[in-house]
Parts: C-alpha cells; sequence; structure tokens
C-alpha cells in the first residue's frame, strides 16, 4: 500500500499528475530535498505498458543500468538484403525492466514521504500565488506548484498553437516461437528489407511509399520481441496495416509463434509545437515536447530531464521560502506575479534556448523522413550509420548541440550518394529554410524570459 494524501496534509509543495517514469523521479528528488509532494494516478501501482528500448551507456550515466533485464553487445540494422546492406553498430542495447525501475522509483518517493491519490486531476486554478487540484473523486488538493507528467494526453499544459504531429507507430508481440533467424548476442535495431512483401502488391506498394521497418529484441533462440514500426507518418500507418505486414515478414523469415506474451499498440506524437512558455502549469516527457521529434526517443531523455526540473523546482521553493521569511510571511507565500516568475524558471530549466534551437533541427530531420520513400529511406540511413560514432550516436541520444547539429548535416550531405544529395537538396532545402526563419525566434528569448524567470530576492 503507497501513503495516501489526506486533507491533514492540507497544501503541498508540488503536485505531480502522473506516475510514470519522469513523474516519479521528479517527485522523489524534491522529496528528498525536504518538501512536500503528492502524485496523483488512477493506479499508480499499476505496470507501465510499453517495452522500453535503451542505448546502455545513456542508463549508465543515470545510474540506472541495474533496471535493465537485458543487454546486447551490439545492435544490427539491415538496410537491403545485399551483402553491403547489414551494419553492425558496436554500442550495447538494453531492455528496461519496467517493474524493476518502477519499484525503484516507488520504493525512494515512499522513503522520502510522498504520498499518492488514486485517481485523475480534473481541473487545476491558479490564483492568488498557489494552485488547487480537484480531483475526479472529488478531492482537492492546493500546492505551489502543479508538474503535468500524464505523458502525451496534454491535458493540462496549455498551447497556443496547433498540434500538428507527425506520429511512430508501431505493432509488436512478446513471443514464444519454434525458431527465428537472428542472433540472440545482437538486437534488431532496424531491418528495412522488403522481401516479405513481394506477394502482397498492395502491401509493396504501401510499403514502398510509407516504409515500416521491424525491430526485434532476441531473448532466446525460442523467445523474441518483435515489432513493426513506421518511423514517423503523418497521419499514422494504422495498427491493422502494421500488424498485417509484421504477420507477413513473420512467414517470411519463417517465424511460427506458440505463444503471445503480450501484444503491444504504441502511437507516439513526434515534433509539433512546444507548449507555451512560461505557463504555471509545468511539464516533463511528452506533454512537455520532449519526444526526440526524428527518431521517437523519450525514455532516457525525460529521465535524464527529470534530475534538472526537480532541482530548478527545489531552488525556486528555497527562493520562496527565503522571500516569504525577509517579509515575515507564511513559508512559501507568494504573489501571483513571484509564482509566475518561479514557473517560468523551472520552464527554463528544460527548455534552454540551445534545446529549443537543438529541437528544431530535429523537427527539420522528421520532416525529412517524413518525405521518404523506401528506396530514400534506406540511402538516407546507409549515410547515417557511415557517420562517426559521436555523430550518430550524439544524435540519436541528443546530446549534439546545435552547432553539432550543423557538422552533422554536412557530414551526412558529404557521406550520401549522389542520387540522395540530390534527394535531401530537393526536399530539404525547403525545411532549412523554414527551420532558420523560426529560429529567428529564438533571438532575444533569454533577455525576454529573464524578466519572468528572475528569483525572488
Amino acid at each position: 500500500m503507497l501513503p495516501r494524501y489526506h486533507q491533514s496534509i492540507g497544501k503541498v509543495e508540488l503536485v505531480v499528475a502522473g506516475a510514470g517514469p519522469s513523474g516519479l523521479a521528479v517527485a522523489e528528488r524534491v522529496s528528498q530535498a525536504g518538501y512536500k509532494v503528492c502524485v496523483i494516478d488512477p493506479s499508480p501501482l499499476a505496470a507501465w505498458p510499453n517495452n522500453y528500448g535503451v542505448w546502455v551507456d545513456e542508463f549508465r550515466a543515470m545510474g540506472l543500468d541495474d533496471c535493465l533485464d537485458h543487454v546486447w553487445d551490439r545492435a544490427e540494422v539491415f538496410l537491403d538484403s545485399s551483402p553491403s546492406g547489414l551494419k553492425h553498430l558496436a554500442r550495447p542495447y538494453g531492455r528496461v525492466d519496467r517493474a524493476k525501475l518502477k519499484r525503484k522509483l516507488l520504493q525512494r518517493c515512499v522513503a522520502h514521504g510522498v504520498v499518492f491519490q488514486e485517481a485523475r486531476v480534473e481541473e487545476v486554478v491558479h490564483a492568488d500565488g498557489s494552485s488547487q487540484i480537484t480531483c475526479s473523486d472529488g478531492t482537492r488538493i492546493p500546492g505551489c506548484m502543479v508538474l503535468d507528467a500524464t505523458g502525451h494526453a496534454r491535458k493540462l499544459v496549455e498551447y497556443d498553437k496547433p498540434f500538428n504531429p507527425g506520429y511512430q507507430g508501431a505493432y509488436g508481440i512478446l513471443a514464444e516461437v519454434e525458431s527465428h533467424p537472428f542472433p540472440t548476442d545482437a538486437m534488431l535495431f532496424m531491418d528495412w528489407r522488403d522481401e516479405h512483401t513481394a506477394s502482397n502488391l498492395q502491401m509493396q506498394e504501401s510499403n514502398r511509399k510509407l516504409p515500416t521497418f521491424l525491430y526485434a529484441m532476441p531473448f532466446s533462440k525460442t523467445r523474441i520481441f518483435l515489432e513493426e514500426t513506421s518511423l514517423v507518418a503523418r497521419p499514422a500507418v494504422p495498427f491493422l496495416e502494421l500488424k498485417q505486414r509484421l504477420e507477413a515478414r513473420m512467414a517470411k523469415y519463417g517465424i511460427k509463434i506458440k505463444a503471445i506474451e503480450e501484444e503491444e499498440y504504441c502511437l507516439i506524437p513526434m515534433g509539433g509545437v512546444l507548449p507555451r512558455l512560461p505557463q504555471r502549469t509545468l511539464g516533463i516527457g511528452g506533454t512537455a515536447g520532449m519526444v526526440h521529434p526524428s527518431t521517437g526517443y523519450m525514455v532516457a531523455r525525460m529521465l535524464g530531464a527529470a534530475p534538472v526540473l526537480a532541482d530548478a523546482i527545489v531552488e525556486q521553493l528555497c527562493a520562496a521560502s527565503d522571500a516569504a521569511a525577509q517579509s515575515h510571511l507564511p513559508p512559501g507565500a507568494v504573489t501571483e506575479s513571484d509564482a509566475d516568475r518561479l514557473s517560468a524558471a523551472v520552464w527554463h530549466s528544460i527548455w534552454p534556448v540551445e534545446r529549443i534551437r537543438q529541437r528544431a533541427f530535429f523537427s527539420f530531420g522528421m520532416d525529412v523522413l517524413l518525405s521518404l520513400d523506401l528506396t530514400e529511406t534506406r540511402q538516407f540511413f546507409a549515410a547515417f550509420f557511415a557517420l562517426s560514432d559521436h555523430h550518430w550516436q550524439g544524435f540519436l541520444s541528443a546530446r549534439l548541440s546545435f552547432l553539432e547539429l550543423i557538422g552533422f548535416g554536412l557530414s551526412l550531405f558529404a557521406k550520401s550518394s549522389n542520387e540522395a544529395r540530390l534527394n535531401l537538396l530537393v526536399k530539404g532545402v525547403p525545411g532549412l529554410v523554414g527551420m532558420l526563419a523560426g529560429l529567428t525566434g529564438t533571438i532575444g528569448y533569454e533577455k525576454r524570459l529573464l524578466g519572468k524567470k528572475e528569483q525572488i530576492r
């Protein structure tokens, strides 16, 4: 049983909507600093639904490599069936042990005094320097700050522009099979081969225009996770079509299912506009635009952002308490304008101008990928995985600065074939011009935000 919120607790410093990885990580870190935190979720003990795959170095850097239940020493990419179509990636990859990671985060939360409310957040009202959260069970919880960690629902965080993302769609199964053709010491990162569509001209043509790839994690010769994935499309490739392509691929590879342990439907919005910056309701993860617009990666990014955001919350709560003490007011008492400045400072911690520019480049990359057919996609990834480890790994892990991304783009162009270069020019230049035009809005961004984010003295 988790400790429950009750009215005698009164006002808390932070209310977190959502008990996913990022919400729990922030709750644990803020509570560790001595602040009262309440996590609101309709089923805080429920298992997280999707399989998470990560590069081992990313989880190791966060001290979470003990939460991987299987690790492959390398990854493989099939661009096509030619001898040169197989690429070996010397970067260990792991599957996240979802149950262990959640258990670890929950235990840390409980140890530091986090309380839970089993409900949904129905409404958040900000007034008089405070926030009032109304839950689906009628409970009202007052808080100093509110964090929306509900994922892609985007219910609490506000947007002031139309949200028009691309979508990564995937249909997958964790299955016991008679056998499969993949080596068990490597995970299959991407398989763009298309021989499985040869007997179905409609599927072949559809896959030519909107290509999908196989992502596979072989745990043994008879147990494997198989997922047919659309990297990005607008609108999304329907789940039924993804399932049919996976079934055709398994038939071609001679994979016969004995039992299905899990069935997964995954739809991830990618790119699109950021939330209105700043605003009183804070955000992290999908609701804060943290999905990698070119890859759909999110888990490592949001877990890496959690301590940054949590430390910014703690810093601003400390500043508010100090200011209240100097004015002989109750701890944490702030005006409405002060509360706006506090939230602006926290938003700025996760979306500084460098991150905004980086995301704009990734969104430009997404727009290029949206325009590519199967042949062009193969050409793109042939050049991509010919890049230096610094460039391709840094791109996938969102570690490259904006200037490094410009270098990445130039290197990608240099590594591309003449035909691929022409495609990149024709399909990429309009988006590049649009990206650069959009980035003019970041000029003076820091200065504009400084007036809102200045800490209370």
